[in-house]
Protein backbone atom coordinates (compact mmCIF):
# COMPACT_ATOMS: atom_id res chain seq x y z
CA UNK A 1 0.00 0.00 0.00
CA UNK A 2 1.47 3.48 -0.92
CA UNK A 3 1.73 6.01 1.76
CA UNK A 4 3.18 8.95 2.55
CA UNK A 5 5.30 8.86 5.88
CA UNK A 6 8.00 11.10 8.24
CA UNK A 7 11.48 10.28 6.51
CA UNK A 8 12.82 9.51 10.34
CA UNK A 9 10.52 6.25 9.76
CA UNK A 10 11.94 4.87 6.65
CA UNK A 11 15.41 3.09 7.98
CA UNK A 12 18.00 2.58 4.86
CA UNK A 13 19.10 -1.05 4.87
CA UNK A 14 22.57 -1.81 6.17
CA UNK A 15 23.16 -4.94 3.31
CA UNK A 16 22.38 -2.51 0.22
CA UNK A 17 24.84 -3.68 -2.43
CA UNK A 18 24.02 -0.72 -4.28
CA UNK A 19 25.72 2.73 -3.78
CA UNK A 20 26.10 6.21 -5.97
CA UNK A 21 28.61 8.38 -5.25
CA UNK A 22 30.05 12.20 -5.95
CA UNK A 23 28.34 13.94 -8.88
CA UNK A 24 25.82 10.92 -10.16
CA UNK A 25 24.73 11.46 -6.04
CA UNK A 26 24.10 15.52 -6.34
CA UNK A 27 22.55 14.60 -9.68
CA UNK A 28 19.87 12.50 -7.14
CA UNK A 29 19.57 15.01 -4.90
CA UNK A 30 19.15 17.84 -7.62
CA UNK A 31 16.55 15.86 -9.44
CA UNK A 32 14.29 15.14 -6.05
CA UNK A 33 14.68 18.86 -5.74
CA UNK A 34 13.54 19.93 -9.12
CA UNK A 35 10.88 17.13 -9.13
CA UNK A 36 9.92 16.03 -5.60
CA UNK A 37 6.45 14.37 -7.19
CA UNK A 38 8.41 11.48 -9.29
CA UNK A 39 8.60 10.05 -5.50
CA UNK A 40 4.96 9.27 -5.30
CA UNK A 41 4.76 7.71 -9.25
CA UNK A 42 8.03 5.95 -7.75
CA UNK A 43 8.00 5.18 -4.17
CA UNK A 44 10.50 3.89 -2.15
CA UNK A 45 10.16 -0.14 -1.13
CA UNK A 46 10.05 -1.16 2.10
CA UNK A 47 9.87 -4.27 4.38
CA UNK A 48 7.17 -4.20 7.35
CA UNK A 49 9.69 -3.28 9.71
CA UNK A 50 9.99 -0.03 7.48
CA UNK A 51 13.88 -1.14 6.71
CA UNK A 52 14.45 -0.18 2.62
CA UNK A 53 14.06 -2.94 -0.17
CA UNK A 54 14.33 -0.73 -3.02
CA UNK A 55 15.09 2.64 -3.40
CA UNK A 56 17.92 3.55 -0.17
CA UNK A 57 19.71 5.65 -2.23
CA UNK A 58 16.35 7.96 -3.03
CA UNK A 59 16.17 7.88 0.77
CA UNK A 60 19.59 9.05 1.26
CA UNK A 61 19.14 11.95 -1.29
CA UNK A 62 15.64 12.89 0.02
CA UNK A 63 16.97 13.36 3.48
CA UNK A 64 19.87 15.81 1.91
CA UNK A 65 17.42 17.37 -0.06
CA UNK A 66 15.87 18.41 2.74
CA UNK A 67 12.04 16.26 2.62
CA UNK A 68 10.85 15.52 5.66
CA UNK A 69 8.31 12.84 4.17
CA UNK A 70 8.58 10.07 1.74
CA UNK A 71 6.83 8.12 0.01
CA UNK A 72 6.34 4.74 0.48
CA UNK A 73 5.29 0.97 -0.77
CA UNK A 74 5.22 -1.57 1.91
CA UNK A 75 6.14 -5.19 0.40
CA UNK A 76 4.05 -7.41 2.74
CA UNK A 77 4.76 -11.45 3.79
CA UNK A 78 8.26 -11.41 1.79
CA UNK A 79 10.56 -14.42 3.16
CA UNK A 80 14.11 -13.29 3.52
CA UNK A 81 15.14 -14.81 -0.07
CA UNK A 82 12.68 -13.03 -1.34
CA UNK A 83 13.65 -9.60 0.11
CA UNK A 84 17.36 -10.38 -0.87
CA UNK A 85 16.39 -11.00 -4.33
CA UNK A 86 14.01 -7.80 -4.19
CA UNK A 87 17.12 -5.61 -3.15
CA UNK A 88 19.25 -7.32 -6.55
CA UNK A 89 16.52 -6.80 -8.95
CA UNK A 90 15.37 -3.94 -8.18
CA UNK A 91 18.94 -2.30 -8.92
CA UNK A 92 19.50 -4.48 -12.16
CA UNK A 93 19.60 -2.82 -15.39
CA UNK A 94 17.46 -5.28 -17.92
CA UNK A 95 17.11 -3.22 -20.40
CA UNK A 96 19.67 -0.84 -22.75
CA UNK A 97 19.45 2.76 -24.01
CA UNK A 98 18.00 3.51 -27.70
CA UNK A 99 21.45 5.81 -28.12
CA UNK A 100 20.13 6.65 -31.57
CA UNK A 101 16.65 7.58 -30.11
CA UNK A 102 18.39 9.94 -27.37
CA UNK A 103 20.74 11.42 -29.97
CA UNK A 104 18.36 12.68 -32.33
CA UNK A 105 15.37 13.55 -30.49
CA UNK A 106 16.49 14.42 -26.59
CA UNK A 107 18.78 16.98 -25.49
CA UNK A 108 22.10 15.82 -24.16
CA UNK A 109 22.78 18.59 -21.73
CA UNK A 110 19.05 17.48 -19.95
CA UNK A 111 19.71 14.53 -20.25
CA UNK A 112 23.38 15.07 -18.15
CA UNK A 113 21.68 16.60 -15.81
CA UNK A 114 18.75 14.16 -15.13
CA UNK A 115 21.86 11.83 -14.12
CA UNK A 116 22.11 9.50 -17.47
CA UNK A 117 25.85 9.59 -18.74
CA UNK A 118 25.74 10.43 -22.13
CA UNK A 119 27.96 12.69 -24.46
CA UNK A 120 27.83 16.26 -25.23
CA UNK A 121 26.30 17.24 -28.12
CA UNK A 122 28.02 20.83 -29.61
CA UNK A 123 24.59 22.28 -30.69
CA UNK A 124 22.63 21.50 -27.11
CA UNK A 125 25.67 23.40 -25.70
CA UNK A 126 25.34 26.33 -27.47
CA UNK A 127 21.96 26.64 -27.34
CA UNK A 128 21.74 26.53 -23.69
CA UNK A 129 24.86 29.39 -23.39
CA UNK A 130 23.21 31.55 -25.83
CA UNK A 131 19.92 31.79 -24.16
CA UNK A 132 22.37 32.56 -20.28
CA UNK A 133 22.05 36.20 -19.32
CA UNK A 134 25.78 36.46 -19.91
CA UNK A 135 25.11 36.73 -23.41
CA UNK A 136 23.28 40.36 -23.10
CA UNK A 137 24.14 43.37 -25.10
CA UNK A 138 26.69 40.53 -26.84
CA UNK A 139 27.28 41.22 -30.51
CA UNK A 140 25.17 38.96 -32.64
CA UNK A 141 26.96 36.79 -35.12
CA UNK A 142 25.27 33.92 -37.40
CA UNK A 143 26.34 29.93 -36.77
CA UNK A 144 27.93 27.95 -39.61
CA UNK A 145 26.47 24.26 -39.96
CA UNK A 146 28.33 22.00 -38.74
CA UNK A 147 28.14 19.84 -41.25
CA UNK A 148 26.24 15.82 -41.41
CA UNK A 149 26.95 13.90 -38.23
CA UNK A 150 27.04 9.70 -37.62
CA UNK A 151 27.21 7.92 -34.16
CA UNK A 152 29.21 4.84 -34.64
CA UNK A 153 28.60 2.47 -31.24
CA UNK A 154 31.75 -0.01 -31.01
CA UNK A 155 31.26 -2.87 -28.26
CA UNK A 156 35.16 -2.72 -27.22
CA UNK A 157 37.77 -0.33 -27.66
CA UNK A 158 39.49 -2.71 -30.00
CA UNK A 159 36.69 -2.64 -32.24
CA UNK A 160 36.93 1.53 -32.26
CA UNK A 161 40.88 1.20 -32.92
CA UNK A 162 40.30 -1.08 -35.60
CA UNK A 163 37.79 0.81 -37.23
CA UNK A 164 40.10 3.49 -37.29
CA UNK A 165 42.66 1.78 -38.69
CA UNK A 166 40.57 0.33 -41.67
CA UNK A 167 39.21 3.98 -42.26
CA UNK A 168 42.41 5.53 -41.73
CA UNK A 169 40.47 8.14 -39.30
CA UNK A 170 42.71 10.29 -37.34
CA UNK A 171 40.75 11.60 -34.25
CA UNK A 172 40.56 15.64 -33.41
CA UNK A 173 38.75 15.41 -30.01
CA UNK A 174 38.16 13.20 -27.29
CA UNK A 175 35.43 13.41 -24.51
CA UNK A 176 34.68 11.10 -21.71
CA UNK A 177 33.75 7.38 -24.29
CA UNK A 178 33.90 9.66 -26.89
CA UNK A 179 35.68 10.28 -29.86
CA UNK A 180 35.37 12.91 -33.14
CA UNK A 181 36.70 13.66 -36.40
CA UNK A 182 35.63 15.62 -39.78
CA UNK A 183 36.36 13.48 -43.07
CA UNK A 184 37.97 14.60 -44.56
CA UNK A 185 40.36 15.11 -41.41
CA UNK A 186 40.74 19.08 -40.20
CA UNK A 187 41.95 20.22 -37.02
CA UNK A 188 39.41 21.40 -34.34
CA UNK A 189 39.19 24.38 -33.99
CA UNK A 190 40.97 26.10 -31.25
CA UNK A 191 38.05 28.43 -29.23
CA UNK A 192 40.23 28.51 -26.03
CA UNK A 193 42.24 31.32 -27.76
CA UNK A 194 39.44 33.23 -29.41
CA UNK A 195 38.87 37.07 -28.25
CA UNK A 196 36.16 39.19 -28.72
CA UNK A 197 36.40 42.80 -29.28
Amino acid sequence: MKQQVKISKVKGNPNNPRIIKNDKFKKLVKSIQEFPEMLKLRPIVVDEEMIVLGGNMRLKASKDAGLKEVWIEVAEGLTEEQKKEFIVKDNVGFGEWEWDMLANDWDSVQLAEWGLDVWQNYDDNVNKVNTSEEWVGMPEFETKDSGYKAIITFETEEDRLQFAKEINIKWSAQGKGTWSTWWPYKEQQDLKNLKYE
